[in-house]
């Protein structure tokens, strides 16, 4: 098959399939322009809540930090306490009394340094940030989950140009990790076999998706990619959650995040924005074989710093639908650098 022409790809983790349309890479744009984000830098903004020394919203005044820095959401999506009593009146109408935990990581004191400027020695700090708080939040009864996450430049709803992420802690297993779960172990129980274990091997011998790799990660564009430039980051060895690696795994994806960072902002020499999540074990008390820990990478970009892709029309009501090929854009992620633009200029 042709695959320059348009076709489907299966998506195996959420078992749905993805429109594939190289020619259309082609077409005119005159769209929207994005701005190119938070061009300000700064080491300490004084107006920045997140920043060591700074006041917050919540009154509440912030250490000064040297590494990371972690505190409860000012304005959190879910509270830790909910009294409310289920009811159900009809099967069309159903609604369930919700508590968790909302938590700010700040990746560093420095205002102006993302993931990809800062040295692997502190993005290590970061991982074992991850760690502690999936380690933590996990072993409180009313949590089955915890979701690490960072949302980085204007374009992806970033409030605050201060590097840092989220962790929401939730009581249940929310839809896309649950969908990626029950296919994950519907493989396992099929084939005796981790299905992502099986994934990562084929591309690492395949090679075409790869974009880099070390001692212990791949960096690769799924076959089944949505958005443009979208990335996994997978351990070659089977490990369900943070709390199974060993020292030099956190170090390797440490320097697994600074390196495809680096080569994100460097291929439209800009600060990348993307949505980039951890999905790895629910701490439900449940046994799952088949989960192995990735990290997702959402990047909106298509074209260049300021053409974006936007999932409406065909994409928001009836599935899935791509331009450039996930091989493609393997190729020029690739093919970028490792010395960040900023530190080369």
């Amino acid at each position: 098959m042709n695959l320059e022409n348009p076709h489907r790809r299966y998506n195996p983790l959420l078992d749905e399939w993805v429109l594939v349309s190289p020619h259309r890479s082609k077409r005119p744009w005159h769209g929207q322009q994005e701005q190119t984000g938070f061009t300000k830098r700064m080491q300490f903004a004084a107006d920045c809540h997140l920043c060591p020394g700074a006041r917050r919203a919540s009154g509440e005044i912030n250490p000064d930090y040297q590494d990371t820095f972690v505190f409860t959401n000012d304005f959190s999506a879910l509270l830790p306490e909910n009294n409310e009593t289920y009811r159900e009146d009809s099967p069309l109408f159903k609604a369930r009394p919700e508590v968790g935990i909302c938590r700010v990581v700040c990746f560093s004191p420095r205002h102006d340094l993302s993931i990809a400027e800062l040295p692997v020695s502190r993005i290590e700090k970061v991982v074992e940030t991850w760690q502690d708080e999936y380690q933590t939040l996990g072993r409180m009864k009313q949590i089955g989950y915890v979701q690490t996450f960072e949302n980085k430049g204007k374009s992806m709803g970033c409030s605050n140009p201060h590097p840092h992420g989220q962790i929401w802690a939730t009581s249940w297993i929310p839809n896309l990790p649950a969908q990626e779960l029950a296919s994950q172990e519907r493989y396992f129980r099929l084939y005796k076999q981790c299905m992502l274990c099986d994934y990562v091997n084929m591309e690492l011998q395949k090679k075409e998706r790869i974009i880099f790799e070390n001692r212990s990660f791949a960096a690769l564009v799924p076959y089944w990619a949505v958005w443009p430039f979208e990335v996994m980051l997978l351990p070659k060895e089977h490990l369900g959650s943070l709390l199974d690696f060993t020292g030099e795994q956190k170090e390797d994806l440490a320097e697994a995040l600074k390196r495809m960072g680096t080569r994100f902002d460097n291929l439209f020499q800009t600060s990348f924005p993307y949505s980039m999540g951890l999905h790895q074990s629910p701490t439900d008390g449940g046994e799952y074989s088949g989960q192995h820990f990735h990290i997702h990478y959402c990047p909106p970009l298509l074209r260049s710093a300021t053409v974006k892709k936007f999932m409406v029309g065909f994409e928001m009501m009836a599935m899935p639908q791509r331009d450039i090929t996930a091989e493609a854009a393997a190729e020029r992620l690739r093919k970028q650098s490792e010395i960040h633009y900023m530190m080369d200029s």
